[in-house]
């Protein structure tokens, strides 16, 4: 069930992810290759124990200093994507709010770009038991929303970051230090 786009979406929480590859002989193993060691560092202190799809990721550096693309007229089933041109790089702005903006996985997810409340229901539809959910005083556009658990967290945010709302809307997901 994990994709080169599951781990790009949920790697790049931490920085920058530029090439994935799900090892075609065992494919419970990924190469992910980060922008730099510092994004790296953050994703394995991060997300090593956490869970997805009930397993927990174990996560260390590879002997591999870059992921290697497919030959050309090489077919390897959609297991290695480049992601290095992506628009959905959060850390492509130098000084961008979200550098500050880098916590632990927590059943608290931060969402913005709310063009509607009711868009919210995409998250109860999906599976994800909502214990909370309160907008920001100042903007109805952000707002937390707790979910049962962590392991939900991370797949609603997987799910869900980037989930096209209409009209040119895509909502935006990550991990929050607050609780509600």
């Amino acid at each position: 069930r994990v994709t080169p786009h599951c781990l790009f979406i949920l790697f790049g929480v931490y920085g920058d992810v530029m090439r994935v590859k799900i090892l075609f002989n065992k494919k419970e193993n990924a190469l992910v290759q980060m922008a730099d060691p510092t994004q790296a560092q953050l994703v394995m202190s991060h997300l090593t124990g956490q869970r997805l799809h009930g397993k927990p990721l174990r996560i260390t550096l590879s002997k591999h200093s870059s992921v290697q693309l497919p030959r050309e007229g090489h077919e390897d089933q959609g297991l290695t994507k480049d992601f290095s041109t992506s628009p959905l790089h959060r850390f492509k702005k130098p000084g961008s709010k979200n550098y500050s903006n880098i916590f632990p996985p927590s059943a608290t997810l931060h969402l913005s770009n709310i063009p509607l409340p009711e868009d919210l229901m995409l998250f109860s539809s999906s599976g994800a038991v909502v214990k909370a959910f309160k907008f920001f005083q100042k903007d109805h556009k952000m707002a937390l929303i707790q979910l049962g658990s962590v392991e939900e967290a991370i797949e609603s945010l997987i799910q869900l970051h980037n989930h096209d709302l209409g009209e040119n809307h895509h909502l935006r997901v990550s991990f929050s230090k607050s609780s509600i």
